[in-house]
């Protein structure tokens, strides 16, 4: 799920989902942020449409939520092409 809104399909941010022998994690980045109860709303809808439907026994689902913005997107394609253009950090730039 790219963070559907449960209304329409405005893009409401990312959830990366990860499943152990005992829990689901899921890491929810937001593009806005959202009243609690849209957030309950929507945390719910991605238990019950992604976790729930994986089929697989847990003990709890926890989400870490997070507020931002896209930036970008990146891939090797793009980092080989930077390359040759030289935009290289400085040992004194923090990443």
């Amino acid at each position: 799920m790219q963070g559907n809104s449960l209304q329409n399909s405005t893009r409401l941010g990312t959830i990366d989902i990860h499943f152990t022998t005992t829990a689901v994690h899921g890491t929810l980045i937001l593009e806005r942020e959202l009243e609690e109860a849209e957030l309950t709303k929507l945390i719910e809808q991605i238990d019950e449409d992604l976790v729930l439907s994986a089929d697989m026994p847990r003990d709890d689902f926890l989400v870490s939520v997070y507020v931002g913005r896209d930036v970008g997107f990146y891939s090797d394609e793009y980092f080989a092409g930077e390359g040759e253009r030289g935009a290289d950090l400085s040992d004194e730039d923090e990443v």
